[in-house]
């Protein structure tokens, strides 16, 4: 037996040498019969010699499952459950109408630990569920900052990736866009500074969304607007416009839109101007949109500042993209033309020495691009500047385009209204004016749209204001003489004014009055004494005999009848 074993020992002491396994002993049995032997082996090849001596060996205890290794799945499937819940109610928050069963589900009391929470997967994917919940409720906006959702996402937001300033940025975004108190709100809670940081941050989209921010919380009113201003962001606004990506470009001349509405000198005094002209360089077509809008908040404000934009050089490509491809570039062009011109005399003759009458004039046949108002209204403020500037309108044949706006029923009523204030302006200053709107068959247009019930108040008073505006200096016959058989007496004092004015010096007028039954019509007007229509009547009366006067008026002829059946003829006959 002690041979047996010394035989098996040494036999396997020398599969140990040789890096072999006996056989029998798969599996788990070579660890169990050649462990001793293993070790005397491994003495033995370290070149000691060490006496063998046959010890028996207790079998090892059967092996069990880990305990940390279940323990690790649990917390992982704890972990993906918070990031599946989060991710799911990010989805749904997408859509509006989900929004309100997710409030009442109790959706925000359960996105608020995980706001906070420990992975950053789980905590950015949380304030994303947050933003989109917000973005479409302004009572769960209001939640949010009750219940601290907003403070515990800005702490420490320094430290953490970009994406999750990415998310924290949408969040002030989502809530800061409903109205001016949760936007004052989210400014006391010192959100600018963390905003402002952001806007230092390498990455593109980090500072996108923080420029994002700061325009929807200057946005609303003058205060808030300054408090941005005052935080120095405008600098770092201008910065990032002048970063290669479109992206960021679009998003910084947005928020300078929003904040020139309230704080233009600001903006300018930041040194915007030329960077924004420099700007409309680039090809696209929202860039070019943003930065024409940018630089119309800015010349609407003040003359001094609209003086500013010509100088730093808006003026040339503000007329070259009145004739751009794309209409909201055409729309946002023409709508600077209008802000610069509307201040002064002396700007409004810079554009039109530049050029400036024949582009607002092809706007106006535009059918669609919302193009056509602004470009009405710049030429009306050019044509109320002064008579000289009023006949370079005319001569760049904008009244036809304008009357053709009044004719076309399919017109939007900022259009009508638009045209109609335009041919008030152009017509108001001579009667040369007033005839060119006239010839142009102007008159009855704006008559109908007047009297027509269907017609808006805003239209009618357009209309109203447009007709007395050119009637006070028509002196064209044929233009007024329409208008005395169907205008109300509101226009036709209006009208009789201007016969009074006509009737004395013209014998020929005074004629055809009479043969086109015009003196018949207003013996027919219903008036009170004292008025101004009475004593227009009464002085185109005195032009007449007083035969003729008296033939014309009502009941003359009943008169004549009376008077021959009292008649007693004074026949004498002779035989």
């Amino acid at each position: 037996m002690l041979a047996r074993g010394r035989y098996r020992y040494s036999y396997v002491s020398e599969l140990c040498q040789v890096g072999r396994q006996p056989a029998g002993c798969e599996g788990g049995g070579w660890g169990y019969l050649c462990a001793p032997v293993c070790v005397m082996t491994c003495a033995c090849a370290a070149g000691r010699n060490t006496a063998f001596t046959a010890v028996e060996q207790p079998a090892p205890a059967p092996r069990h499952y880990p305990v940390p290794r279940l323990a690790c799945c649990l917390f992982d499937t704890y972990q993906k459950a918070r990031l599946t819940f989060a991710q799911a109610v990010a989805d749904l928050a997408t859509r509006s109408t989900n929004v309100k069963c997710l409030d009442s589900a109790g959706a925000l009391e359960l996105l608020r630990p995980l706001v906070s929470d420990a992975n950053s997967t789980v905590r950015q994917c949380a304030v994303v569920a947050a933003a989109r919940l917000a973005e479409h409720d302004e009572a769960v906006a209001r939640q949010m900052l009750d219940g601290g959702i907003l403070t515990t996402t800005l702490e420490n937001l320094h430290k953490f990736n970009v994406y999750y300033k990415r998310s924290a940025l949408y969040l002030i975004r989502a809530i800061a866009k409903h109205n001016e108190e949760l936007a004052s709100m989210i400014v006391r809670f010192g959100t600018l500074e963390h905003i402002v940081a952001c806007m230092e941050d390498f990455d593109t989209q980090v500072k996108e969304n923080a420029a994002w921010a700061l325009g929807y919380i200057g946005k609303h009113n003058e205060l808030l607007a300054g408090k941005v201003v005052d935080a120095g962001t405008l600098p770092l606004l201008v910065l990032a416009f002048q970063e290669p990506e479109i992206s960021l470009k679009q998003i910084t001349a947005g928020a300078l839109v929003d904040l020139a509405k309230h704080k233009p000198e600001a903006v300018v005094d930041a040194g915007s101007i030329c960077h924004l002209v420099r700007g409309l360089d680039n090809q696209d077509p929202k860039l070019k949109r943003s930065t024409l809008c940018a630089l119309s908040a800015v010349a609407s404000a003040r003359v001094e500042l609209a003086e500013a934009a010509v100088a730093g050089g808006a003026l040339p490509p503000a007329l070259l993209h009145a004739a751009h491809h794309a209409a909201p570039v055409r729309r946002a062009a023409a709508c600077l033309l209008r802000d610069i011109v509307r201040h002064s005399i002396d700007l409004a003759q810079l554009v039109v020495n530049t050029g400036g009458c024949g582009p607002l004039v092809e706007l106006l046949s535009e059918n669609g691009g919302g193009a056509r108002v602004p470009a009405c209204m710049a030429l009306g403020f050019i044509a109320g500047q002064s008579d000289q500037l009023a006949m370079a309108v005319i001569e760049a044949k904008a009244i036809p385009a304008l009357v053709e706006i009044l004719q076309n029923n399919e017109a939007e009523e900022a259009e009508v209204c638009a045209a109609s204030w335009t041919l008030g302006h152009i017509a108001k200053h001579s009667p040369q004016h007033s005839l060119a709107v006239a010839v142009a068959n102007a008159f009855p247009r704006l008559l109908q749209l007047y009297t027509n019930p269907k017609s808006s108040g805003e239209v009618r008073a357009r209309a109203l204001c447009c007709l007395k505006q050119a009637l006070q200096c028509c002196l064209h016959r044929p233009a007024l003489e329409p208008l005395l058989h169907a205008a109300p007496a509101c226009v036709l004092k209006y009208v009789l004014a201007q016969y009074a004015k006509i009737l004395p010096n013209d014998a020929r007028a005074r004629r055809l009055f009479v043969s086109t039954g015009a003196l018949k019509r207003i013996q027919e007007i219903d008036t009170v004494p004292g008025t101004s229509l009475k004593e227009y009547i009464n002085i185109i009366n005195s032009c007449f005999p007083e035969e003729i006067v008296r033939y014309y008026s009502p009941g003359y002829s009943e008169t004549l009848l009376d008077r021959v059946e009292a008649y007693t003829p004074q026949v004498i006959f002779t035989n």
